[in-house]
C-alpha cells in the first residue's frame, strides 16, 4: 500500500477503536478517538522510514521492529497504541498488497504476502485498505472483549514491568 492508504487505514482504525475501548457516543468516546489517533498514525507511517535509509519493506518491515513497539510501552510507559500502527502498516503490506514484507530480516529477506492484494496504484486499494482495516477492528474487539482489554491506562503494566525489573537487579 502507498501512503495515502496507510494513512487511511489508521484513522479508520483510531476511530472504530475509540469506539471498541470506549463503545458509546460520549465525550469520553472522543476523547479516546483523539488520544490514540496519533500515535496510532504515527506507527501506519514509520515502517515507511525505511524507504529513506535501508530498503524499502526490508529494514523496518520486520518482526523484531515490531517487538520494540509492542515493548516500548511495557518498559518505558509510553508510546502507547505506536505499536498497533506498525502491526496494521505491516497487515496491510501482506494482505493489502501483491509484493509483501521480509517479516524475518535481517535473518532472510524472503518477503511474505498473501495473493489476495492488490498494486499500490490500482483504483481498488482504497476498496482494500478498507475492507482490511474492517477485518482488523473485528479482530481488535475480539481481543479486547475475550482476551486483554486495550486500555489506555497502561500504569499497571509498567510498575509491574517496573517491579519485575527491580526484582531480578535491573
Amino acid at each position: 500500500m502507498n501512503k495515502r492508504g496507510h494513512v487511511l487505514n489508521a484513522l479508520l482504525l483510531a476511530i472504530g477503536l475509540g469506539f471498541v475501548i470506549e463503545p458509546s457516543l460520549s465525550a469520553a468516546t472522543a476523547r479516546t478517538v483523539a488520544e490514540i489517533t496519533v500515535p496510532i498514525v504515527l506507527g501506519a507511517l514509520f515502517p515507511d522510514v525505511d524507504t529513506a535509509f535501508g530498503r524499502h519493506r526490508k529494514t523496518l518491515h520486520s518482526l523484531p521492529v515490531l517487538a520494540v513497539f509492542v515493548a516500548y510501552p511495557v518498559v518505558f510507559g509510553n508510546l502507547q497504541y505506536v505499536w498497533i500502527g506498525v502491526l496494521t502498516h505491516y497487515l496491510l503490506d501482506v494482505v493489502g498488497s501483491r509484493r509483501g514484507i521480509a517479516l524475518f530480516h535481517p535473518l532472510s529477506d524472503r518477503e511474505f504476502g498473501l495473493p489476495s492484494g492488490v498494486t499500490t496504484s490500482s483504483k481498488y486499494a482504497d476498496l482494500v485498505t478498507v475492507v482490511v482495516t474492517a477485518v482488523e477492528l473485528a479482530a481488535f474487539w475480539a481481543l479486547h472483549t475475550y482476551i486483554v482489554t486495550l486500555d489506555l491506562d497502561v500504569s499497571a503494566a509498567t510498575r509491574a514491568a517496573s517491579e519485575a525489573a527491580a526484582g531480578i537487579g535491573i
